[in-house]
């Protein structure tokens, strides 16, 4: 084989990855290669492993990066630049990667090397973030089968195999469903409602697919097209006059990837029968079980009591919102027995937020231009953690020309890590959501030298239109906060070992602790005031409407708070207590827990777990609940600058400092536990949150 690195970019072990020549023909070829090489390494040491730090960490890390690089790139294009050609090549050899990985979780003699060194005289020398590595590899070398033997042994390879495809297969099948729906209208009275920069998109999204000489989409005479992509579906859904044309939309959007040759149902079933079969073979009662051996919360009944608690305090609360809403419809169509359906929700709780808080979304738009919102966000990370952010386009290749490159300075001008961000959607090739990726970890190299770490961050922001800058609204601002969150933690790492550098080690559930925790300067007034101006007059937002966004951050939060309980308590449902293959079917459960959970109940031809790719395609199986967890966490961290005194600049400073040299710095090198209190200086408590979200009703509860 020996391709090289001339022919084939993916094999490039230094440096940036070469997005410019990358092409899906390399995949194969290259992972095949990489492939061949690890697995003959290995072979080598198994055969005299030394129970050493460097005869098993470090030996073994040099061994599996070129290959975990090469995957990474290749995982990094099927979430922002998907094609059947790559998706083929992805497929290939998916299966052979995994059982790869899967064989070092596995190897017997890694395992009893790992042991040995734990029980020898060196242990004592190592740092606490080595120990913390060593005893990750235990942990997981147990949760990857290494005590199984022959045909238990087989068949949890088998599983871990069929696992990966299935998950590839349930995020293309989503893709492919999203994109496969549109709806387009060609009446000014269909599109009645729709902000501008709605409409803009809508004719952008039409222009798609055009027939030579057909008259070019217009966001004034249309025709306009409706997608199931977020950033088309959501200001639909909120602002469209259209009642019938909403619950289409909404149909469309809620049976997903849920019939035909996309149908992810059967899928689901067998991921789950798959999932339970491993925990079994694991000595585990659940996949519940199994995931939360390795995350921050002690068990299943833990998250059950915070969910619990949750429930408690916003179940009355959501429902009395739903009250205000339905009588605010009745009083607004003059109809004293109008019902609100589930797609007039968004519809309604923006005309009330409208009247409540008298702004729009669209308002906003205009003071949300995107390259203010990143100067404001640069110009936060520097006063809270003395960093500086600079442009750096051009010096790397990207995947799509609107790809941004960045490097990041500390206070004395040295270079300490970069980012690429990826700001805007590509419906036809570019997974929804938004994400923080490691493109490179920060390693001390055999030499001396530091390799710095390299973030990928991905939004899903409206593009540009008409050559003007792009206008994000206020929830776009703080995806866009929640992600540069995780990258910062990705970047300011101080631990050299890249196993426990940056958010890798760090247990799932306490990893949204600095994303969830940036996004509360989104609403902090000094923060606001620099990144908040006018496209065009370069104008601040003024103080009035940003008092009403203030205000508006707990409009329906026990809406949004049952949402999050609901969601997390179905993951929970699925993995814990549903028995796959038996009478009661997946969507019945969905309905059981929606009766405890919701004040509008699921329509019955709901499938939204068919789509719910971040459980079923990506790392939150039984731990949904991660995302309130680290909301406590994040709640309380952000108490601190409360508590300092938000408009005292140096108070703030000298906090964000220690936040930066605990929560940024230690990474997976310690407990989140150990770094929570390290930096407040106690055990988490859910008060915050609480408060934060106008539903404290009990004293303190710590979690």
């Amino acid at each position: 084989m020996n391709v090289s690195v001339a022919e084939n970019p993916l094999l490039q072990t230094e440096g940036f990855p070469q997005f410019d020549r990358i092409r899906a023909e390399h995949v194969e070829p290259a992972l095949r290669e990489l492939l061949q090489r690890m697995n003959a390494q290995l072979d080598e040491l198994e055969r005299d492993v030394q129970p050493t730090w460097a005869g098993t960490v470090e030996r073994l890390s040099a061994i599996t990066e070129p290959l975990g690089l090469a995957w990474g790139v290749v995982n990094h294009l099927m979430g922002v630049q998907n094609s059947p050609e790559l998706r083929q090549a992805h497929a290939a050899v998916e299966g052979d990667v995994v059982e790869s990985f899967m064989r070092i979780g596995q190897s017997v003699p890694l395992y009893r090397a790992y042991k040995a060194l734990r029980e020898s005289s060196e242990w004592k020398s190592l740092e606490e973030a080595q120990h913390r590595i060593i005893e990750a590899a235990l942990r997981d070398a147990e949760l990857s089968g290494v005590g199984l033997e022959g045909e238990a042994r087989e068949r949890f390879q088998a599983i871990e195999r069929e696992l990966a495809e299935l998950s590839t297969r349930f995020s293309n099948n989503v893709i492919d469903s999203t994109k496969s729906w549109s709806m387009t209208l060609t009446r000014r009275e269909e599109v009645e409602g729709l902000p501008p920069s709605a409409l803009a998109m809508a004719a952008q999204a039409a222009r798609q697919g055009l027939e030579p000489g057909a008259p070019v989409p217009t966001a004034e005479n249309g025709p306009w097209r409706i997608t199931l992509d977020v950033p088309s579906f959501q200001p639909f859904m909120e602002h469209s006059r259209r009642r019938d044309l909403r619950e289409k939309v909404y149909r469309a959007y809620i049976t997903r990837a849920a019939s035909g040759e996309v149908d992810n149902m059967p899928l689901i079933e067998r991921i789950l029968a798959l999932r339970q079969e491993k925990a079994r073979l694991l000595g585990y009662q659940s996949f519940a079980e199994v995931s939360l051996a390795a995350k921050m919360a002690p068990g299943v009944p833990a998250v059950e009591k915070l969910l619990a608690e949750l429930r408690g305090a916003a179940r009355s609360r959501a429902q009395g919102e739903l009250d205000e809403l339905t009588a605010f419809a009745r009083r607004k169509t003059g109809d004293a027995s109008f019902e609100l359906k589930l797609w007039d929700s968004a519809f309604w709780a923006e005309r009330l937020r409208e009247e409540r808080y008298a702004y729009t979304d669209e308002e906003l738009r205009p003071y949300f231009a995107l390259p203010r919102v990143l100067e404001g966000l640069f110009d936060t990370a520097h006063r809270l953690f003395g960093v500086t952010v600079r442009a750096a386009d051009g010096e790397v290749p990207v995947w799509d020309e609107s790809v941004r490159f960045f490097r990041v300075a500390d206070e004395s001008g040295q270079d300490i890590a970069a980012f690429y961000l990826d700001p805007y959607s590509r419906p036809a090739s570019k997974r929804g959501g938004a994400w923080m990726n490691s493109a490179l970890d920060r390693k001390r190299l055999p030499q001396g030298g530091l390799r710095l770490p390299v973030a990928y961050l991905v939004c899903n922001a409206p593009p540009s239109v008409a050559g003007k800058p792009a206008l994000l609204t206020f929830r776009d601002v703080e995806t866009l906060f929640h992600e540069f969150g995780h990258g910062l933690q990705h970047m300011l790492t101080r631990v050299d070992f890249p196993e426990a550098a940056g958010i890798n080690n760090v247990e799932w559930d306490a990893v949204e602790l600095p994303s969830q925790f940036m996004e509360n300067w989104c609403f902090h007034e000094e923060t606001l005031s620099r990144l908040a101006r006018h496209v065009d007059t370069g104008e601040p937002l003024p103080k009035a409407l940003q008092d009403k966004i203030r205000a508006g951050r707990i409009y329906r939060a026990a809406s949004a708070t049952l949402r999050q309980v609901y969601l997390a308590t179905v993951d929970l449902e699925l993995h814990h207590r549903y028995q796959p293959g038996g009478a009661d079917k997946v969507p019945d459960m969905q309905r059981r827990v929606a009766l405890e959970n919701t004040v509008m109940a699921p329509l019955p031809e709901d499938r939204l777990l068919c789509s719910f790719t971040h459980i079923f395609a990506g790392g939150y199986a039984a731990g949904y609940y991660s995302y309130k967890w680290a909301e406590v966490l994040s709640a309380d961290a952000f108490s601190a600058f409360e508590e300092a005194g938000l408009s005292d600049a140096r108070a703030v400073e000298k906090t964000g400092r220690r936040f930066r040299d605990t929560v940024l710095a230690l990474g997976g090198s310690r407990h989140p536990l150990v770094v929570f209190e390290a930096f407040r200086g106690r055990a988490p408590s859910t008060e915050p949150l609480l408060k934060q979200t106008g539903l404290l009703e009990t004293s303190e509860t710590r979690v």
